[in-house]
């Protein structure tokens, strides 16, 4: 008991001695590194972009954008867990670091819920997409060509542990179907090979699969969401008959641990005013990506939530990535 004391008592002392230190300095006098552990050019690159340059004019320093990619966004984590805890360095990724990877991963050199929250900027649903030629027009008609063609129909994926992937493995389990796995370097080379006829299904979001969906070259069957979206003549899964098979994509900007309170509630409350200004949130849509910029407590929350979603799914199926 004391020392479980001690220790509580040596972490009170740190955490105010963060806050009295981070009381003693304007933030920030120099530039923030924003990592985003996945490549350039991508929906986490272009997010990140947009909010650095609202963050940038709002605190009259330079932000920079640091893409290290690798391992499912694991290196970029790392690094950002790794670094002070001064707000001089934070986070914005897509769910694998911070929801799924510690279910995924026989080892992780960081703890993805240490990292301190901030807010959740956006979310982008994933749709049930198929190829142009499959013999279905509904979600229904999916499912029963598939139970009628056990094994032989494919669906494509970034790889193990991605998003789209851990969904079609959902989709299997809740409607005891079986579908081939064809793992990709990205999405944008699924859809190429999906309008090419090379595969069948891909659990795909709607900011790579709107574009060829808009210009005939695939077609949407359903919008894994609780609610329609940009594509409102496209029905959620639970209104095309499988509630529950809900896979949303979101990204969200986190600080390293032990950043002291105070500042990351400054952080959390500049973010969140840069989302709520019209033009950002223009600007998300125009990428089909819902503005959300909720508090550091819900985005706790969610991602808590998230966690257990994905832990299911990859437990029941044993998916490990080494």
């Amino acid at each position: 008991m004391r020392r479980i004391a001690a220790a509580w008592l040596i972490g009170c002392f740190a955490a105010l001695v963060a806050d009295v230190a981070y009381a003693q300095s304007a933030f920030p006098s120099r530039t923030v590194k924003i990592v985003v552990p996945f490549p350039g050019g991508g929906i986490n690159d272009v997010l990140a972009r947009i909010i650095g340059d609202k963050l940038q004019t709002k605190w009259g320093q330079p932000i920079v954008i640091e893409n290290k990619v690798g391992a499912g966004g694991n290196i970029g984590a790392t690094l950002a867990y790794q670094s002070e805890p001064d707000g001089y360095t934070l986070l914005l990724s897509a769910p694998g670091p911070l929801a799924v990877n510690q279910n995924l991963y026989k080892q992780l050199s960081y703890k993805p819920l240490d990292f301190v929250p901030l807010t959740v900027i956006g979310s982008v649903p994933n749709m049930v997409i198929v190829r142009k030629d499959l013999p279905v027009s509904s979600l229904k008609d999916l499912i029963d060509y598939v139970k009628a063609n056990p094994g032989q129909v494919s669906f494509g994926s970034q790889g193990n542990g991605a998003t789209p992937h851990l969904t079609a493995m959902m989709f299997q389990g809740m409607t005891d179907t079986r579908m081939v796995h064809v793992p990709y370097r990205g999405e944008n080379l699924v859809l190429n090979d999906m309008i090419g006829g090379h595969v069948d299904v891909f659990f795909g979001n709607i900011a790579s699969g709107g574009p060829p969906y808009r210009d005939g070259l695939v077609k949407v069957l359903a919008l894994a969401d609780t609610r329609r979206s940009a594509l409102p003549e496209i029905p959620t899964t639970a209104e095309a008959g499988l509630p529950g098979l809900v896979s949303t994509g979101w990204f969200a900007l986190a600080a390293p641990p032990r950043m002291a309170p105070a500042l990351a509630s400054e952080i959390a409350k500049t973010a969140i005013e840069v989302i709520q200004m019209p033009d950002v949130q223009s600007r998300f849509r125009t990428a089909s990506v819902e503005p959300i910029g909720n508090s550091p407590a819900e985005m706790a929350a969610f991602i808590k939530e998230e966690a257990q979603r994905w832990s299911n799914v990859i437990k029941k199926n044993n998916i490990v990535v080494d």
